[in-house]
């Protein structure tokens, strides 16, 4: 799931769908859930800990934009962070290219607060 191609074709319902990643996902879902659950009924983590308290879902428009530069580069380039690491063994350039201008973002989104009068 690491080609830009086969999330291209993912998000292009329209024309040569590939439903490959859902499957994926799907997966991942089916191996996660059950032992969340498992956790969630113990009542603690493995080691005795704590569970942390699920984040406030507070939709403001910082996360509003982020999540529509993430969709935006994500359809644009067929890479999300995860995968891009991943290409970055094969020194793939749009790979390169595109973890340099995602840490570049990542910077200027923590320098744009700072910025504001």
């Amino acid at each position: 799931m690491t080609s830009p191609d086969k999330v291209l074709n993912f998000l292009d319902l329209t024309g040569q769908w590939d439903p490959s990643l859902a499957l994926v996902m799907g997966g991942a879902l089916a191996v996660a859930m059950p032992g969340f659950a498992w956790l969630r009924s113990r009542g603690c983590t493995l080691d005795g800990g704590s569970l942390p308290a699920p984040p406030a879902a507070r939709i403001d428009r910082r996360l509003l934009i982020g999540s529509a530069l993430f969709g935006i580069g994500w359809g644009l380039a067929g890479y999300c962070p995860g995968p891009a690491l991943a290409n970055l063994a094969h020194g793939s350039a749009d790979a390169i290219v595109f973890v340099v201008a995602m840490l570049a973002g990542s910077q200027l989104a923590r320098l744009l607060p700072e910025l504001r009068p």
